[in-house]
């Protein structure tokens, strides 16, 4: 199946000029619910031609390296996560690690995201260790540790979350991912994931973090029972913390990856969003969140015919070729592909694929 982008030769095309930016969270309401989703599409991907003009869609190769599966959070939409009880709870070894990025660097790639559970007994000189051997062995970007696992070093170790960023940052640490954000509500926090932190808290790792020169990605989980509301509230934070740290020229968000619960295996069940559903809150990111230049596409949750219909719908990254992938595995998506694969999904697309850095600087066009 060859898709094409929406906006290629249609004379039904809204020009960019005319589409208005969302900038108030009723106008963006009223989009997510009332809006049919190819003009949701359209205006969504005029969007992206702005901010990305070529036709370029870019990727990265990296692994996810779950240092452990250790966990007090024990979140009910995580499948992944185990007590220390456990007989199949783990951490890894440095040597195992070692392998892993080994690996990594074999297949040209230049990102190692690194996150694990809230572990009650590590020390922190574990993770500044881990971070500077890691560093002392391999060329890699080392994008590492969530907002929720800055939060707990803060509180387990006694230190303010601006002391742990510049430590883990001396021991190597490059860039945050935005993960463990779910939706930003704490109505619906309160309900899946009671014991992690707060939609403030997030918010705060990111801003000391900005604040520290880092870049960071920012994530959105859907379909865990929140509401529209929900999921307009989660993005203008996003928007609005952007825009600060925007004016205070230092670190940024880069990217913004909204993707689908998967129920499978998890103590909250359910069933996980539609790809219409998906499709519609993914077009309204690329409107609402105008000052993230970066939308992910999440083919991990989606497959790749999803995710190459997404890239008419206002995503310009394909995210990741992800060696390893075990979190959102352990719910139920088992989608994999390699290089070779995502650049010909991308071709066949309608775009040029391109492999990025995580800055998203073009290493290589295909």
């Amino acid at each position: 199946m060859r898709v094409f982008p929406l906006t290629h030769k249609s004379p039904n095309i809204i020009p960019a000029k005319k589409i208005p930016a969302s900038r108030s969270k009723k106008e963006a309401l009223k989009l997510l619910t009332k809006a049919r989703l190819l003009d949701l599409g359209r205006q969504a991907d005029e969007i992206r031609q702005r901010l990305h003009p070529k036709g370029v869609v870019t990727f990265v190769i990296d692994r996810n390296i779950n240092y452990t599966n250790i966990c007090i959070a024990r979140c009910k939409f995580c499948a992944f996560s185990r007590s220390p009880r456990d007989p199949d709870s783990y951490v890894l070894s440095r040597d195992e690690i070692f392998g892993k990025i080994q690996e990594l660097v074999d297949e040209g790639g230049t990102q190692l995201l690194l996150q694990g559970g809230l572990h009650p007994d590590l020390p922190l000189n574990y993770y500044e260790g881990l971070l500077s051997s890691i560093k002392a062995r391999f060329p890699i970007h080392l994008h590492a540790f969530s907002p929720p696992e800055i939060w707990h070093f803060s509180r387990l170790y006694g230190l303010s979350v601006k002391d742990v960023i510049q430590r883990l940052m001396d021991a190597g640490l490059d860039s945050i991912p935005g993960g463990g954000a779910e939706i930003l509500s704490d109505r619906v926090r309160k309900k899946v994931s009671p014991k992690k932190v707060t939609s403030s808290q997030w918010i705060e790792v990111m801003r000391e973090a900005h604040d520290l020169g880092l870049n960071t990605s920012a994530t959105m989980m859907f379909g865990a029972g929140e509401t529209a509301d929900d999921i307009i509230a989660h993005m203008f934070l996003i928007k609005e913390e952007q825009e600060e740290a925007l004016e205070k020229g230092k670190g940024k968000f880069t990217a913004f990856i909204p993707w689908t619960y998967q129920p499978k295996n998890t103590a909250l069940g359910g069933t996980s969003p539609t790809a219409v559903d998906y499709l519609k809150v993914l077009a309204l990111s690329r409107i609402v969140l105008d000052n993230v230049p970066n939308i992910q596409v999440s083919w991990v949750t989606q497959g790749p015919k999803v995710a190459q219909i997404a890239l008419s719908f206002g995503a310009n990254d394909f995210g990741s070729t992800m060696m390893e992938e075990n979190v959102v595995a352990s719910a139920g998506a088992h989608f994999r592909m390699g290089k070779d694969e995502i650049i010909a999904l991308i071709r066949d697309a309608g775009f040029h694929p391109a492999q990025r850095n995580t800055a998203y600087k073009i290493i290589k066009n295909f």
